[in-house]
């Protein structure tokens, strides 16, 4: 059977190439992919192979959407055709994907809309650096940088209790959407006196929790400085270059801030206990709050486009150093 996928061929070379994918084997599903949502920072630097990226090419990107099964293979008895489920976990952008059953969540709820169900794994990515903070009800918190990841983590700040809430990001149409998304305070980085500012907010404590989104390494520098003692931050950002200059024993040691690495790979496999979570419960809970009207993704999309303008479309992120917020590719409209 002949599919479409989304190569990078090349650096700053995106392409839309067929494929033949098989009939599924034994506890394996054939899907047909409906959505898939474009995350703009790991995908823009993955394409320019920036450091802390494989460097590899070929490359395919893509590893979070929604589908709906067309084929069962033997032995599947928990997942149905027609059924509604995620794609995640690094499946790429493309029409069809052949996928273990047990590996699959269904979604099941009408209230929950596909670009919705597009966005959980993504989402599961900011609601996992906000998890490992820990944050208790009444702590204050920041998100630093309000990428998909960054607008999902300052919403489930909120939904955690968090107060102050404050974000951060050079974009002011992205600070006036946090504000839109119940945020105390939006500020650029560059704001002057922006630590002494964030800690007038914090009662003069500074932030009890910071998820650190961007990745860059002066943002890592100014969250030591907003960081309350004994304070939290979450490194979910990717770091591509690292040129922070740290004094390890005033900044870190003496105050007692713990720094929290936050990557995706790093959640159990199998049990969850408090702050971390496995990848499946996450997608749970996040459908439930979609479902109950608690979490927005539509804010969050910018825009929706066919794959075949797979080529324009990632180009247009390399040329852009604060490329769209969240782009959905619709694979409906790929014969």
């Amino acid at each position: 059977m002949q599919a479409h996928r989304i190569i990078f061929e090349a650096p700053e070379r995106a392409v839309l190439r067929p494929f033949q994918i098989a009939s599924p084997g034994a506890g394996e599903v054939l899907l047909k992919v409906d959505y898939t949502v474009i995350s703009a920072g790991t995908e823009r630097a993955n394409l320019m192979g920036l450091p802390n990226t494989s460097g590899r090419f070929p490359y395919t990107p893509g590893y979070s959407g929604v589908a709906h099964v067309i084929e069962v293979g033997e032995g599947v008895q928990d997942v149905r055709v027609g059924d509604r489920v995620l794609v995640t976990h690094y499946n790429a952008h493309c029409t069809h994907s052949v996928q273990k059953a047990s590996d699959l969540i269904v979604v099941r709820d009408d209230r929950v809309h596909a670009i919705e169900a597009a966005c959980v794994n993504i989402a599961s990515m900011g609601l996992h650096g906000v998890r490992k903070l820990q944050l208790q009800l009444g702590e204050s918190a920041m998100i630093m940088g309000l990428g998909l990841l960054g607008v999902f983590a300052c919403q489930f700040a909120a939904i955690s209790g968090a107060i102050p809430l404050i974000v951060s990001d050079f974009d002011s149409q992205r600070r006036d959407l946090a504000i839109k998304l119940g945020v105390t305070a939006a500020f650029s980085p560059d704001e002057p006196d922006l630590a002494a500012k964030v800690k007038q907010l914090t009662g003069g404590q500074g932030v009890n929790g910071i998820v650190e989104v961007t990745g860059v390494a002066a943002a890592l520098q100014q969250a030591l400085a907003c960081v309350a003692r004994q304070g939290r931050i979450s490194l979910l950002g990717c770091t591509r270059v690292s040129d922070a200059k740290i004094d390890y024993y005033q900044q870190l040691h003496k105050p007692g801030v713990t720094l929290i690495g936050a990557h995706n790979d790093v959640r159990p496999q199998v049990d969850s206990y408090p702050g971390h979570w496995t990848r499946k419960d996450d997608h749970r809970a996040i459908i439930a709050f979609f479902a109950a009207g608690k979490l927005q993704a539509r804010p969050v999309i910018s825009e929706t486009v066919s794959p075949a303008s797979a080529p324009e479309v990632y180009a247009r992120l390399c040329q852009m150093p604060n490329p769209p917020l969240g782009i959905v590719l619709d694979w409906s409209l790929i014969a």
